[in-house]
């Protein structure tokens, strides 16, 4: 008889058969054969297609009580029924706000099996539990958050369902991964390889990846099978938006220690072989600058003129007038730097959020947000994505990176539909003739 066992992140088949089957290599341990969780789908169809008897040990498919009361919008049955015909595998793309949490809900109902929904912060934790638990009358579970409570419906973080997939990666028949392009990361590939489930949601605003990691992504999860952008739902189902580029100059002496700290750096690039066209560049400048102290200088460098250009005493005196032109609005600030956050919470005593504040501080400054107490919030990159604002409708970026998903992110924190049918603005504060202008242009 052949006998498939989920053991430790791997599928065990038992049998005295010689098989041949692709992912699946002989164990001489025990004498049967072993693959990675992942295949367990495809070795379940190669076994009955070779008419092979077997008793499967994992119980994917145990029915749940799901319903939803949930009315789909058009464009998200659109995106249910691509993954179901898709074999219940692969990615959605869809804006931020567009309701991608619905969508799981769908979908869950749809198979009503064991689920496991995989999330990266704890914020977007809690606030998929409060969803579930409000839509579904069965018990919900959580791995993470100083809790490992394991029920047929559980949310986990990234981080736990690393540590967790190896021991229950056999009890879950659907795992919906919300931000999947967390799993381009090499750590957390390891996450979708130990779960055996058949059913495989990707979420995501941002799927494609400059460093080409969506493409393990793909192999992991399947195929982006929907995809709409912002334009696409802007109206309709979005905020309709705008984009406003404001150039600010920096003062001569921030202009004077600006281009002698660009100098230092490009100096040395001249000579070091490194161009700096990707990320790899860099961390080659970062390895060498422990042991050359040029290459050390060079860094330092390059970190100066970029707080010089990212935090300019323009960009900060420019962000009075934004903010008293918007007092009536809900306002999001971003920025690059922790320093720069703590300079304008001090300046305008508006209450910052960064990667230093603590849990339970970060939940009431969101919460007093949403309840209106604080119309105003500054960040550094914590808000890009697993934060729910949903009535902020002016965002400020006076810095950041080149990447398209941060611009995408951050710009999705202000199109939630707005009652009184008003547009989202997003400004973009750069200094000219530094390179940030080069960054903000491709991030657009």
């Amino acid at each position: 008889m052949t006998t498939l066992r989920f053991e430790d992140g791997t599928i065990h088949l038992a049998t005295d058969l010689e098989l041949s089957i692709p992912g699946v290599e002989a164990d001489p341990r025990s004498g049967g054969y072993r693959a990675p969780a992942m295949e367990y789908a495809a070795i379940r169809d190669e076994l009955e297609r070779r008419g092979i008897e077997f008793e499967d040990t994992l119980a994917l498919e145990s029915d749940l009580p799901l319903s939803t009361t949930y009315d789909l919008r058009e464009y998200q049955r659109a995106a249910l029924d691509a993954w179901l015909d898709a074999g219940a595998t692969g990615v959605v793309e869809l804006p931020t706000g567009a309701g991608k949490t619905v969508l799981a809900v769908g979908a869950m109902a749809a198979l009503s099996v064991p689920t496991l929904v995989v999330v990266p912060t704890i914020d977007l934790q809690d606030q998929w539990i409060r969803e579930l638990e409000t839509e579904f009358d069965v018990p919900i579970g959580r791995f993470g958050g100083g809790e490992q409570t394991q029920e047929p419906i559980t949310v986990s973080t990234y981080d736990s369902a690393y540590l967790r997939a190896d021991d229950v990666g056999g009890d879950f028949g659907l795992v919906v991964f919300d931000e999947v392009h967390h799993l381009g990361g090499q750590g957390y590939q390891d996450i979708p390889r130990m779960l055996a489930a058949p059913a495989r949601l990707g979420l995501t605003a941002t799927f494609e990846r400059p460093d080409g990691a969506h493409e393990a992504v793909e192999e992991l999860v399947g195929p982006r099978v929907y995809q709409l952008s912002v334009d696409d739902l802007a109206g309709d189902h979005l905020a309709d938006y705008e984009i406003r580029r404001l150039e600010v100059e920096l003062t001569p002496d921030e202009r004077e220690a600006y281009e002698q700290a660009q100098e230092t750096f490009v100096s040395y690039l001249r000579t070091s072989g490194i161009s700096m066209q990707s990320g790899s560049d860099y961390q080659k400048l970062v390895m060498r600058s422990g042991n050359d102290p040029r290459a050390r200088e060079a860094l330092l460098a390059k970190q100066r003129a970029r707080d010089i250009m990212m935090g300019s005493e323009a960009k900060v005196e420019h962000l009075s007038r934004l903010l008293a032109r918007h007092r009536d609005d809900r306002v999001i600030i971003f920025t690059a730097s922790t320093d720069l956050v703590y300079r304008i919470a001090t300046r305008y005593l508006v209450p910052p959020i960064t990667a230093e504040t603590g849990t339970k501080e970060r939940r009431q400054i969101l919460e007093r947000f949403r309840d209106g107490t604080y119309d105003t919030v500054v960040a550094a990159n914590v808000l890009d994505e697993g934060v729910d604002v949903p009535d902020a409708n002016v965002a400020i970026l006076l810095s950041g990176s080149g990447s398209e998903r941060e611009f995408t992110q951050r710009l999705g924190r202000v199109l939630r539909p707005k009652s009184d049918g008003s547009t989202a603005v997003l400004y973009e504060l750069v200094s000219v003739e530094t390179a940030e202008e080069r960054v903000a242009n491709r991030r657009r």
